[in-house]
């Protein structure tokens, strides 16, 4: 396969910018707190768009028009499950968390928040490390899958190679930079992922011929919102949006917002960008079954690769490509980010040196970035893996582990940390066994009942062992006050 110099001089060429911003990102990043939140200084824009390009990952430009492609508008609904969900989480969620994460000694990571928000002394922040390192392992592998999958299809690579490629170009930038590094990095390509889903899908709805054209080619079934598994796939479509409660590297940008006030203008920003970017990825499904209604492509989820090759010349196309690296980059860095936070301020520094200074802090989160990318690159290794497959299991496992448990530790007095070490277990082993059963109910996301069953433990537990004690009700009042 030939690899055309255009799109290669300006594939490398947005990758040596994005190494630049992590190079200027380190010498901004003077200690621990920098390097895993970012002094908590992020502006209302760089929230908004960090938020929604660490969400949408890979998914947005391969899985989705992906799934639109291959089964036709009705995989539409995970985007309104999504939008729901997103909105409800600004809305919900990301005042209260900035407020309470500062309230509860300036927590600076979620299981941090969690052992102050419930005086605990070691299990429950333990438990929830142990619950985050698991699922982002396979969500970093999701990523990348798609990374390996881009420059597989791109430049020709072998599997392996592109796999190892791309893990080492979205690890170095994580490792130097941190969460400066992440967030403005996230900002930049969360622009470009947007202009890209506007322009492609534009330039090739002119390519085939309008709309006629498309009615007229596409079978009719395309343009049927009714999915595929009846009523049980429709529920599970919507219930992506329960995600958002439990996702780790989205909460975290709320914890980060310079100001509770600002939180608003993000959400607006955010939400706007989110709608475009949706539909954006459902044109570009639509516009490349079309185009290539009489070639089938091998892989559905390479449907944005090619039209972006197919929509324009070498230069402007190499930029748009890049945009789907952006979108695995986002993720994937914001990720191992967290995970990175997790092994130094939760587990190294509690459990193995109280007294580490911040520079052995930060030096053991660059360490963890890197064993955490080399387990997920080991889970990537099968070619077959897919893309919206491992994003969904991941998903699920944060939503119903960490969905019920931030809302009730946002919205209720009386929870405890009996409780919420029952919501963390219920929710994530209900994800686990759901996920390997077939046929019937079971095919029902498996984010359902996990959140369910999380949800109601959570409760009964708090309630079956006292409740939370006069002194955390004191302090869940000054929270309520404050917000």
């Amino acid at each position: 396969m030939t690899i055309e110099l255009p799109i290669l001089v300006t594939f490398i060429g947005y990758l040596c910018c994005m190494l630049m911003l992590g190079l200027y990102a380190y010498k901004k990043t003077n200690n621990h707190s920098d390097y895993i939140l970012g002094g908590r200084s992020l502006s209302p824009s760089v929230a908004a768009l960090s938020v929604g390009a660490s969400d949408m990952s890979g998914w947005l430009l391969l899985g989705l028009p992906g799934a639109i492609y291959a089964s036709g508008v009705s995989e539409v609904w995970i985007g309104v499950g999504l939008v729901v969900g997103a909105a409800l989480n600004w809305i919900l969620v990301a005042k209260r968390l900035r407020v309470y994460t500062e309230l509860a000694n300036d927590s600076q990571t979620l299981p941090d928040f969690l052992s102050h928000r419930f005086a605990d002394t070691g299990l429950l922040k333990t438990v929830a490390a142990i619950a985050i390192l698991v699922f982002f392992t396979f969500y970093t592998a999701s990523g990348l899958v798609g990374g390996a999958i881009l420059f597989e299809k791109v430049f020709g690579l072998d599997y392996f190679w592109a796999l190892l490629i791309g893990t080492f170009i979205i690890v170095s930038y994580t490792f130097v930079g941190g969460f400066f590094a992440v967030s403005w990095t996230d900002f930049f390509q969360g622009i470009l992922m947007l202009l890209a889903l506007i322009i492609v899908p534009t330039a090739m709805y002119f390519e085939v011929g309008g709309s006629e054209v498309m009615v007229n080619t596409l079978d009719p079934s395309m343009f049927d919102f009714a999915p595929s598994a009846g009523i049980i796939g429709l529920i599970s479509l919507l219930a992506w949006g329960l995600g958002y409660f439990g996702q780790p590297h989205i909460l975290v940008r709320f914890m980060a917002i310079a100001k509770p006030s600002d939180v608003r203008i993000s959400r607006n920003i955010a939400m706007s960008w989110m709608v475009l970017a949706l539909f954006g990825a459902l044109a570009t499904g639509l516009v490349g079954a079309v185009y290539f209604a009489n070639q089938p492509l091998d892989n559905p989820e390479t449907v944005f690769i090619f039209l972006s090759k197919v929509a324009f010349n070498p230069w402007v196309s190499g930029i748009l490509i890049a945009a789907i690296l952006s979108a695995i980059m986002s993720t994937v860095d914001s990720q191992l980010l967290v995970s990175s936070s997790v092994i130094s301020e939760d587990i190294y520094r509690p459990f193995i040196n109280p007294n580490a200074s911040d520079k052995e802090l930060m030096l053991v989160g660059r360490i963890a970035v890197v064993s955490i990318a080399v387990i997920a690159l080991l889970i990537s290794l099968n070619p077959e893996s897919s893309v919206l497959g491992l994003v969904g299991y991941a998903w699920a496992g944060f939503g119903a582990a960490f969905g019920p448990l931030i809302l009730l530790s946002l919205y209720w007095n009386n929870y405890n940390k009996y409780g919420a070490i029952a919501s963390i277990i219920f929710g994530a082993l209900t994800v686990i066994i759901w996920k390997n059963l077939t046929g019937g109910l079971f095919d029902l996301y498996e984010i359902i009942p996990g959140f369910i069953l999380a949800a109601i433990s959570g409760i009964v537990v708090s309630n079956l062992t006292g409740g939370a004690s006069a002194a955390l009700k004191q302090q869940f009042k000054e929270f309520k006050e404050i917000c």
